[in-house]
């Protein structure tokens, strides 16, 4: 079975950083794609950032330039280092994963529809 733990959320100040995690059991995080997701109250859940099992990545506009996803295989464990917060970032993130396949391998997909297992999520919070 496969699943899926999220942590690291919290409350931050703009222009802080946090660390989210997640916690791969069941199957080899190497044979997968995988991504991060958030959804706002009241907004649709959005991609991220994605990450294929060849290593490459994935990132929103809004996002780029602040936030990493990287992945510890070894550990079976996703991460997405976000600095920079703002405001806007304020949301529930939950991570995602879908066995990959060769379409995805340049580009993982950062639709929701392209994944179908997902974390509990883990609230962020940032304050102006």
């Amino acid at each position: 079975e496969v699943q899926l733990v999220d942590s690291g959320g919290g409350s931050v100040q703009a222009g802080g950083s946090l660390r989210l995690s997640c916690a791969i059991f069941g199957y080899s995080i190497s044979t997968y794609r995988m991504a991060w997701f958030r959804q706002a109250p009241g907004k649709e859940r959005e991609g991220v950032a994605a990450i294929s099992s060849a290593g490459s990545t994935s990132y929103a506009d809004s996002v780029k330039g602040r936030f990493t996803i990287s992945q510890d295989s070894a550990k079976g464990t996703l991460y997405l280092q976000m600095n920079g917060l703002e405001p806007e970032d304020t949301a529930m993130y939950y991570c995602a994963a879908a066995g990959d396949n060769w379409r995805y391998r340049l580009l993982p997909p950062l639709s929701a529809p392209e994944y179908n297992y997902w974390g509990q999520g883990t609230q962020v919070t940032v304050s102006s």
